[in-house]
């Protein structure tokens, strides 16, 4: 086939997808049409769910069956997820808050999730943006929970205790790169601004090339590379991304001690989903300290009921001294029957006990 037939069949292609992908717009409104006149019936009141994450998974997966190449599975999916993202801001007008400000790996990570074309809302601190989602100032809330190589991220946890009402609706993984971004050679670095998460992946690059440079936390990566841009003989530990963004100059690349460094992120909203057979819970609970064996008896429900449990951290409750709130993650959605049943039995040893949300894993 010679350039000028390629070029032809090309644009023919082109015009049957866009009509394709209209046709699929309005089908996607035909389901939310659906959907409001079940409501309606139902005497409900309130508009009908547009981000399903149980629904949306099954999509990924059975894009990705279907898929014989060339495209790889993760252009597929990648292609997909800005379709979702057209069909999601056709039925509703959906906000996602974010650690801000632009350019974070919260902003990257809510990118991945949502699409394109959605309304984005930075918050300058992570508490914010679970107060604003738990407050439906915004559709869904973004946060980090834990990253790989520095495990949980701890003003998380510490917001979940504050605002227990939110539910974690979803799940997602983004890697992580950190690069030194600056205006100046190496030599001449005074100042590292980062995030104390990234300042954790990248210390023993900078123990070993800026040992004598000041390390400053700040709230965000972004927020580093921002004050990288305005100050002299300062840098930031931060991603490519934000050094386009605030037009800096990439010093040195992947600075990260792992070279396989993630970070998990919760979507956080206000509904819950229904069990997909492959889902994981987060528990939040207290136990009473002066009760031998209390903790330990706790955790031993799960054994009972043959319920794996992924992670367990703790952070003080911070409603008196010595009082613990413990985050325990499993397998299993508090739906299923031996999670419903687990939970019932662990109250005889918890003082407190809340469950923030069951969730799809993610495998995609």
């Amino acid at each position: 086939m010679d350039l000028d037939a390629a070029r032809g069949k090309i644009s023919e292609v082109d015009r049957r997808l866009v009509e394709l992908l209209n046709e699929r717009a309005r089908l996607s409104l035909s389901v939310g049409a659906a959907k409001r006149q079940s409501l309606k019936e139902q005497g409900a009141t309130g508009e009908p769910e547009v981000y399903v994450p149980a629904q949306e998974k099954r999509v990924f997966e059975k894009v990705r069956g279907l898929n014989q190449g060339p495209l790889s599975g993760e252009s597929v999916c990648a292609i997909y997820r800005e379709i979702m993202s057209a069909s999601i801001s056709l039925q509703s007008d959906v906000s996602v808050g974010y650690l801000g400000p632009p350019g974070t790996f919260s902003h990257q990570a809510s990118m991945k999730r949502f699409g394109d074309s959605l309304a984005y809302v930075p918050y300058p601190k992570i508490e914010d943006v679970i107060a604003a989602a738990a407050k439906e100032e915004v559709t869904y809330g973004l946060v980090p929970i834990e990253n790989s190589t520095f495990g949980a991220v701890v003003q998380t946890l510490d917001a979940f205790v504050d605002q227990p009402r939110v539910r974690i609706r979803a799940e997602v993984y983004l890697p992580v790169t950190q690069s030194l971004l600056s205006r100046y050679q190496l030599s001449a670095i005074r100042k590292v601004y980062s995030h104390p998460q990234a300042f954790g992946q990248s210390r023993q690059w900078l123990d070993q090339n800026l040992p004598n440079a000041s390390r400053v936390e700040v709230s965000s990566t972004a927020k580093a590379a921002e004050l990288a841009a305005a100050e002299t003989y300062t840098a930031a530990v931060s991603s490519e991304v934000c050094a386009a963004m605030y037009h800096l100059d990439v010093v040195a690349k992947d600075i990260t001690s792992a070279k396989d460094n993630t970070t998990r992120f919760f979507v956080l909203g206000q509904s819950s989903d229904l069990p997909t057979g492959d889902d994981k819970s987060l528990l939040m609970f207290t136990v009473d300290h002066r009760l031998p064996g209390a903790l330990c008896s706790a955790l031993d429900v799960f054994a009972k009921y043959k319920i794996n449990q992924t992670a367990i951290n703790s952070r003080p409750s911070r409603q008196r001294q010595w009082h613990y709130m413990f985050f325990v993650e499993i397998i299993g959605h508090e739906q299923d029957d031996n999670v419903a049943r687990a939970l019932e039995d662990i109250k005889s040893y918890c003082l407190d006990l809340v469950v923030l949300g069951s969730y799809p894993r993610q495998s995609y």
